[in-house]
């Protein structure tokens, strides 16, 4: 091939040839896979819904098992690291010798809570992955002591009284409280995960600042509630 004046090819059409496209795995291809897109806000968008049960890791005398449910909604900063909001609630029993010392016939603590939690995911480009998650915020527990009483119940052709399980008093508190934990999420769509969907499952640590109670729920026995609620709850869930 001839060179014009100046070193330029003399053929025009071979000036104009494409440059070969980038190699098949590239971080193009795999930032696709790891559903990072860099300054696509809508894209970096990410959000879970989950749940599971509890388990306590405290004092076992002032809470037991129980079931619990989460949503939540973030931003990836990049493809590793993800800024969540998250909701959850906690249904858990209380132990018979507090139910007894009250007075009553059954119980529960209601917890929940608004969280901030970071998210780490250790291999982001992978089907497989394990990720660390932690962080903190606000939570509101709600002790119930409940009795069976008398209550009217009807249908559509008459009405009748049955026995059903209702509150008969209740404290509460609200402080705040932390998280940490880790976990294990599978991306569907092929062997490098090209699918925004995950499937996971996790555990945490979970410690809710909440104070000492001495006190008569609404009338019944006196009660004694010690510091702290530390769970350890077990999550089922997936993301988007």
């Amino acid at each position: 091939m001839q060179l014009a004046e100046g070193g330029t090819p003399s053929n025009p059409a071979a000036a104009a040839l494409p440059s070969a496209p980038a190699p098949a795995g590239q971080d193009q291809d795999n930032d696709t896979y790891s559903g990072w897109h860099g300054h696509d806000i809508v894209h970096r968008l990410t959000l879970e819904a989950g749940g599971g049960f509890n388990a306590p890791a405290g004092d076992k005398s002032y809470i037991t098992w129980g079931g619990q449910f989460m949503v939540g909604g973030g931003v990836k900063i990049n493809r590793s690291l993800a800024a969540m909001i998250e909701y959850q609630y906690i249904d858990d029993k209380l132990p018979g010798a507090i139910i007894a010392e009250a007075g009553a016939t059954g119980g529960n603590n209601h917890i929940w809570s608004f969280t901030v939690d970071p998210q780490y995911d250790f291999f982001p480009k992978s089907s497989n992955d394990v990720y660390a998650v932690g962080g903190g915020g606000f939570y509101r527990k709600v002790t119930n002591f409940t009795d069976v009483e008398p209550q009217e119940f009807c249908t559509y052709f008459y009405c009748g009284i049955g026995y059903a399980p209702q509150t008969v008093g209740h404290f509460s508190s609200n402080q705040g409280g932390w998280n940490i934990g880790g976990g294990y999420q599978h991306r569907f769509g092929g062997m490098y995960g090209m699918s925004r969907t995950r499937v996971f499952a996790e555990v945490r640590y979970l410690d809710v600042l909440s104070p000492a109670v001495t006190t008569s729920a609404n009338g019944l026995g006196t009660t004694t509630v010690g510091a702290g609620t530390k769970l350890i709850p077990v999550t089922f869930g997936v993301r988007w």
